[in-house]
Formats: C-alpha cells, structure tokens, sequence
C-alpha cells in the first residue's frame, strides 16, 4: 500500500511577519556582534560609535566624555530596534513581492537593500523626520552605516528556512543552503573574534603597505593632535555655558580619546620598536595646534566669553587634523590608516557644522560635503558663532 504524503500546509496570513521578526532580530544580533568586533581593525572605537547611535533618541543626554555602560546599551537596542523594523519592512511591508523570493536571489538583493536602507538613515530618518538628530549624520561617515547595514542584510538568505520553520514545513527546501550559510556566518564571526582578541593582546594584522614611514609620522602626530583637541573640549565640558556645546565638546573628548586609543593600539602592534611621540618640531608644524598662550587664555575665560573662544580655537583645531587627514589619505600605505583618516576628516568638518549650529537640511548638504570633499581640498576655517542647541 503506498504510503500517503502529508500535503503541504498554506502559508499562513501571518508566517512572513513572524518569519521577518525572527530574522530581524538574528540579523540585528549578527551586525552588532560584527559592529563590535571589527570597530578597532577599521579605526573605530565601538563604544563611542554606539553613543552617537543612543544620542538619536537621548538626544544631548546620552553625550560624555567617557560613554557609559547604559548609554552603550541604549544605542545597541536602538540599533537592534532599527534593523528589525528594516526586516519587518522588507519581509511584512513588501511580503507581495519578497517573502516567496529564493535565497540566492535575497543573496543579491542585500547589498542593494543595505545602501538603500543606510542612506535613508543617513540622509533623511535620522538627520530630518522623525528624529531631527543632525550629530549621527555629521560625527560618523556614511560608509560605517553601510557596512552595519551591509552585515544585518546578509542574514536575509535565511528568511524562507526560517518561514519553513514557522508553518512547520518539514523538511524544509531550503534546509541545506540555510545550514550552510548560517554555518558561514558563524565562521566569519568567529573569525573576526579571533582578531579581535589578538587585536586587545596587542596582535594586530601587521602593516600593509610601502608607506611604513608616513604611516609611522601620520599616527605619532595624530595621536599628538588628538590628544590637544581632547584637553581643549575637556575645558568646555567644564566650563561652557551654552549646555548644547558642553554636550558636544563631551563627544569630541570621547571620540578623539577612542581614536588615540585605537592608535595606540596599532603603534605597538606595528612599530614596537619606535616611540610614539611627537619631536617639538612635528609639533610646532602641525596646522591647527593652539599655542601654549592660547590654551591658557581658555583656561583663564568663563561666562560668555568661553563660548566663543572655545569654538574659534576648535574649529581652527579641527581644521588642521583635517590637512592632516586629507595628507593621509593622499599618501598613507595601509588602507586601515586611509579609512581612519576619511572618518577623522568627516567627523571633524562635522563637528564644526555643529559648533556653527548646523542642523536640518543644512546638515545634510555639510555632512554630504564633508563625505566627498576631495582629497587636498580643506574648507577655509568658519568666523566664531555661539552653539545653536
């Protein structure tokens, strides 16, 4: 007698937007753990990043000079928050024409669908409508977005496995491809654990490149002009009387702290043998750098007098690293340094936007400048302004 096959259950009206919901947050898992461990082979430090990203919805709250554990949470779960609502989108929203595609052609559509879902970010979600947030726009390259984008879209091949799961279709088709790419997933970040481990021990991936020199001269004076720009903000956190520029100098105090510890990092894994610090003379030629006499004249203002005198040694101070950056990206013989430098370069044009007030649709054309000015080009520094809040 043959045996009678049990006939395959109807999709569910349902099935796409539970199937969607479990994808997201597997995939919003999988672009965090990967955000976090690859942030210092790239040049960033995770912590500050996840800050900017809790500062979306804390607004200035969330802004300090040493990010907190429960701010860092905020902005992982907000991240989270976004990438499931991107697959809720994709797989409930457009279920019509997505939840029945196969997973070789969700594999195409992923870096497509994360372009298109980072630039709306970048652009128009957060900068504009609804959060009106111009500091995640201004602080971090558009290309960061991407790649958080980019990790998150490449777990959608696991979308119809999943669905399969929930209307209990068994065995699933899609079984072996879903083993086999959730099995490569898992390896890479396996693998990119292991660097990051070395990478906290001092290992580094060793220099890459025959710019060794340069490298060597664009990190001992970065470190060294971070490190002025950190005590300079570290004054305003202090003393600045506009409450929206204590925030913002609280950021860059943050960043910059995290970018000389990333550099750090790096020196010792690539140049033990050298020093790190700079010669008077290095110091004395890099652009930006306020005098001694300067920096005790901001030490010495208070009141309203601060707030300007702060803004006009900052911006003049940024836009020295950004010579810097750009000089770097011309030359620098590792592309970690070239992708260091491009951050440093945006994120310090930004945040002289935001000293001048930038926000709204302002902010975007900045941060869209400030994201392809090409190589050399350096904007001339901007008049003193009060901090808009």
């Amino acid at each position: 007698m043959p045996l009678r096959t049990m006939p395959i259950r109807p999709p569910g009206p349902g099935s796409a937007w539970r199937a969607a919901a479990l994808l997201g947050l597997i995939s919003s898992t999988f672009s965090t753990l990967v955000s976090q461990l690859t942030a210092a082979r790239i040049g960033r430090d995770a912590t500050v990043d996840w800050m900017v990203v809790a500062a979306i919805p804390l607004r200035d709250a969330a802004l300090s000079p040493e990010p907190t554990w429960p701010v860092v949470a905020a902005g992982i779960l907000f991240h989270q928050w976004a990438d499931v609502s991107w697959a809720l989108v994709f797989f409930g929203l457009l279920g019509r024409w997505t939840a029945g595609l196969s997973p070789a052609t969700l594999l195409v559509l992923c870096g497509p669908w994360a372009l298109l879902t980072s630039f709306l970010e970048w652009v128009m979600l957060v900068p504009l409508l609804p959060f009106r947030q111009p500091i995640f726009t201004l602080a971090q390259p558009y290309w960061i977005g991407f790649l958080v984008h980019l990790a998150s879209a490449s777990i959608y091949p696991l979308f119809p496995s999943l669905r399969d799961w929930i209307e209990e279709r068994r065995p699933s088709p899609h079984r072996d491809f879903a083993a086999v790419w959730a099995g490569l997933a898992a390896a890479g970040a396996s693998g990119l654990g292991v660097l990051a481990v070395l990478g906290w021990l001092g290992w580094e991936v060793p220099h890459l490149g025959d710019e060794a020199a340069h490298d060597q001269s664009t990190l001992r004076r970065m470190i060294e002009h971070h490190a002025q720009g950190a005590q300079l903000a570290a004054l305003a956190v202090e003393r600045a009387e506009d409450p929206h520029l204590r925030a913002l100098a609280a950021l860059m105090v943050a960043a910059q702290n995290g970018e000389i510890a990333v550099m750090v990092q790096w020196w010792d894994s690539w140049f033990p043998a050298l020093s790190s610090l700079c010669t008077p003379q290095e110091r004395e030629a890099m652009p930006g750098m306020a005098r001694p006499d300067e920096v005790e004249a901001l030490r010495r203002s208070g009141g309203r007098d601060f707030d300007p005198l702060f803004v006009t040694l900052m911006s003049r101070h940024h836009a020295g690293a950004v010579r810097m950056a750009d000089e770097a990206l011309a030359r620098a013989g590792d592309p970690r340094v070239r992708l260091l430098s491009h951050a440093i370069r945006h994120q310090q044009r930004g945040e002289i936007d935001l000293m001048h007030g930038s926000r709204d649709l302002a902010a975007v054309a900045a941060a869209a400048r400030n994201l392809m000015l090409p190589f050399g080009r350096v904007p001339a520094d901007r008049a003193p302004s009060r901090a808009q809040p």
